[in-house]
């Protein structure tokens, strides 16, 4: 418990929520959204591949637009996840 990174143990524990969540979308990504051999990466091919990849957010009419670097060997998969995920339906 000594190497954890804030002070106090109230912002300890919202850190440790916070990684819990995103352990839990890690593992749950490639089940929802991912096909294929994506399915399969490790976290850290997963962080290079998908995760790291060059984007530009752009608003245009009352929208939020991701645009994504065509020469990227991965936009077709991420595209494909966000594809994916939309079709799921609403939880709430």
């Amino acid at each position: 418990m000594r190497n954890l990174p804030l002070q106090h143990t109230a912002q300890n524990k919202v850190w440790l929520e916070i990684v819990q969540i995103t352990l839990d979308l890690l593992a749950w990504m490639p089940v929802l959204a991912l096909t294929g051999q994506a399915r399969l990466f490790e976290p850290s091919r997963l962080r290079f591949r998908l995760f790291s990849a060059a984007g530009q957010f752009v608003t245009t009419g009352r929208r939020r637009i991701l645009r994504l670097a065509r020469h990227w060997p991965w936009t077709g998969e991420i595209t494909g996840a966000f594809e994916r995920l939309a079709l799921l339906p609403n939880p709430g």
